[in-house]
């Protein structure tokens, strides 16, 4: 499950913050990176908010008083935490609410996004879907701006209309 995640963070992330300064590519990595834990027998940290909430601490502080330098790396972390809300994380209170729940919560299972069967097929569907519909919303066939997009991260380069 990849698309979801990608387009999905990325759209939601584009239409609520509207920053020129966010690189969605970033966004998209922070995304897709607790579908790694899958390597590893998770869910672990990548499923719980603690660290995407660290990482926001981190960039912040690393990067004081450089506000593109924040605005750009700010996307890895809220893209972690988008993952939370496009997975449905926060319904396993055991994950969600680590450590709070007890330390051995995490682990030992399936990571959510392989177990949801059908369920996950749709939610890719739904991902390319929502991707049809950025594609024309953000002018993606003209080349200058796909490559803008590569180049830069930026999906709202130029005035949309």
């Amino acid at each position: 499950m990849f698309i979801w995640f990608v387009v999905g963070s990325v759209v939601a992330v584009t239409l609520v913050f509207d920053s020129p300064s966010m690189d969605v590519r970033l966004v998209a990595l922070g995304a897709v990176l607790p579908v790694a834990e899958a390597l590893v027998g998770g869910p672990w940290l990548l499923h719980t908010p603690i660290l995407g909430v660290a990482g926001l601490a981190v960039v912040m502080l690393v990067a004081r008083g450089h506000r593109l330098v924040q605005r750009r790396w700010l996307g890895v972390p809220i893209g972690l935490l988008s993952h939370h809300v496009l997975d449905g994380t926060w319904a396993d209170t055991e994950v969600f609410w680590w450590p709070a729940t007890g330390f051995d919560a995490l682990g030992g299972s399936r990571v959510p996004e392989f177990s949801r069967g059908a369920g996950g097929l749709l939610l890719e569907a739904g991902g390319l879907l929502l991707g049809a519909w950025a594609w024309r919303r953000y002018r993606l066939a003209d080349p200058d701006r796909r490559s803008a997009l590569l180049r830069t991260g930026r999906l709202n380069a130029g005035e949309i209309t």
